[in-house]
């Protein structure tokens, strides 16, 4: 099912959301249709909070299939940071220049409960990044300079 993805200035895009404790039917089921809803909307990740579930799930696909994230948490940040564009399916048609960590370390579980680590480079990395952040509350718009944002709202008008 797809499910309706919250835009800015939705208040949910701003709340932290809530560790998952079990994996039941219901998470699975959520899982499923935020990978249908990435899809749909041509999206290479998805946080829960964005289909206004407070739960710490991201689903990520970059182009080598689909990866589920439960309570995903970077342990650990190399590389130093590089500035990429990134668009989010919360801010349609709003493109930002970023600045993110190159790698990152990440250890989550998936959808059966096994926990497992991963680590992410490139797109990879900024997109598990960006994930996190709404999992925090946090959105792109969040990650630039005042005047960087006064220059994108002066160009739109």
């Amino acid at each position: 099912m797809i499910l309706e993805i919250k835009k800015y200035p939705d208040p949910v895009l701003k709340k932290r959301a809530q560790r998952v404790r079990e994996i039941g039917d219901e998470e699975r089921e959520l899982i499923k249709n935020m990978l249908e809803t990435m899809y749909e909307n041509k999206g290479v990740g998805l946080a829960a909070p964005q289909v206004g579930v407070l739960k710490r799930i991201i689903v990520v696909d970059i182009g080598e299939g689909p990866m589920v994230f439960i309570n995903p948490e970077i342990l650990k940040k190399k590389g130093g940071k590089e500035i990429s564009e990134e668009g989010c399916l919360s801010v349609p048609g709003v493109f930002l220049k970023i600045k993110r960590w190159k790698e990152i370390k990440v250890r989550a579980k998936n959808e059966k409960g096994k926990e497992f680590e991963v680590e992410a480079s490139g797109l990879f990395s900024h997109c598990l990044q960006q994930e996190i952040d709404h999992l925090n509350g946090k959105l792109i718009l969040d990650r630039v300079s005042f005047w960087q944002k006064l220059k994108m709202f002066n160009t739109r008008c």
